[in-house]
Order: structure tokens, then C-alpha cells, then sequence
């Protein structure tokens, strides 16, 4: 039963980002999110590489807002709070790593209802996702 799509919501499939091809070409990642603040594949490089090297409060901002900005991507699309957002659509994934980094972060300043919260709804969006970031 674990990730189908029992309510019958269609899946949310979120544009391509082009900051991800700049990201994939090497550019810096602060660079990226400078030219592209929309974008939330660039907050997740950014909060990935911040937890990374233990600057957790930069970590937690960093996916809080590529988190945010995801979220407005998703309306945009036609996201109503629920229903998949797939791990298997590549332009999703920014989004979804930002909530992991979130989840991650959270529990690593003691906030641990952000943290539960966080993992529920990337585990609830996308099981997939859930198993491929670690959670």
C-alpha cells in the first residue's frame, strides 16, 4: 500500500529548472541561486553542502527557503496540498531534496515537530524520494 496513490490525485509535475543545467555544468552554487532564487534545485546544493560541513543553521535556511520556493513552483503547477509530487519526474527532485534537507536540519537543532513533519510529507509526496534521500 506505501506510496500509491489511494485519493486518485494526479501527480504534480514541476517545470524544468534551468539552473540545473548551470548546477550540472559545475557553476557555483551561490553563483546559481543568485541568478536563479527561484530555483530549488540551487537551495538544495547549497543546504546539501552547508549540512555537509556542519554550518546547520545555514543548512536549515537554505532548505527552508528552496523548500518555500518549491512550494510556490508546485501551486503554479496546479498543486492544491496534496497528492504526488514523483521523485521519478527529475524536475521534482530540488524540491524534494530542499524537504529532506529540511527534515534533516530540523532534527539537528531540536526541532523535532518540523523534523516528524517534514519526513511525513516527503515519505507521503514521494516514497521513492523518501528511500533515495536517506530518510
Amino acid at each position: 500500500m506505501a506510496g500509491e496513490n489511494l485519493l486518485g490525485i494526479p501527480a504534480t509535475e514541476l517545470p524544468e529548472d534551468p539552473a540545473v543545467t548551470a548546477l550540472e555544468g559545475g557553476q557555483d552554487a551561490r553563483a546559481v541561486v543568485s541568478a536563479a532564487p527561484t530555483s530549488s534545485a540551487a537551495w538544495a546544493e547549497l543546504a546539501e553542502a552547508a549540512l555537509e560541513d556542519g554550518l546547520t543553521v545555514e543548512g536549515y535556511a537554505f532548505a527552508r527557503t528552496g523548500y518555500h520556493r518549491g512550494l510556490d513552483a508546485l501551486r503554479r503547477s496546479g498543486w492544491r496540498g496534496q497528492g504526488p509530487i514523483p521523485w521519478a519526474h527529475v524536475p521534482n527532485r530540488g524540491f524534494l531534496r530542499c524537504v529532506a534537507a529540511l527534515s534533516r536540519a530540523a532534527g539537528e537543532i531540536g526541532e523535532t515537530e518540523e523534523e516528524h513533519r517534514c519526513r511525513e510529507f516527503l515519505k507521503d509526496s514521494s516514497a521513492e524520494a523518501y528511500e533515495a534521500l536517506g530518510l
